[in-house]
């Protein structure tokens, strides 16, 4: 009785064709379904925390305030009713038919994010494109 392992010494070949088949059919699968639509329409700058100066203002701005209950302010003046059809209103008359205006949305830290997106909806389908948020500037630990 022969109990020692053969060593038979065989080469062990992978075939690549059928890997690469299989990926480039994933591939096209991949490209097929994912939809190529334009998800958003608003160019979001996001703020950063660092310190700016106040030269960087323009002087011909729409002043959006949201406060902690999602009240919308427009240019310091609270709105009638808060909803998306009188923010789309009040947007449009401080426009004035532009749509090369930068709107500038302030926003507490407790408002509901319900409210900072109707406002960037509205902006949105109005052709207000210059769409920035602001934020506090982190304090530096001494």
């Amino acid at each position: 009785m022969n109990i020692r392992p053969s060593r038979r010494s065989r080469n062990v070949l992978v075939d690549m064709t059928p890997l690469i088949d299989v990926v480039f059919l994933l591939l096209i699968f991949f490209m097929v379904s994912t939809t190529f639509d334009k998800q958003t329409q608003l160019k979001v700058d996001l703020p950063q925390a660092s310190a700016q100066t106040e030269e960087n203002k323009e002087a011909e701005t729409i002043a959006v305030t949201i406060d902690a209950k999602g009240n919308f302010y427009l240019n310091d003046q609270e709105l009638v009713t808060h909803d998306v059809d009188t923010l789309k209103r009040a947007l449009k008359k401080a426009a004035a038919e532009r749509t090369d205006v930068p709107v500038t949305v302030t926003s507490d830290k407790q408002a509901p994010f319900q409210a900072v997106m109707m406002v960037m909806d509205a902006a949105g389908q109005l052709g207000l494109s210059r769409l920035s948020f602001l934020a506090r500037a982190a304090q530096a630990e001494e």
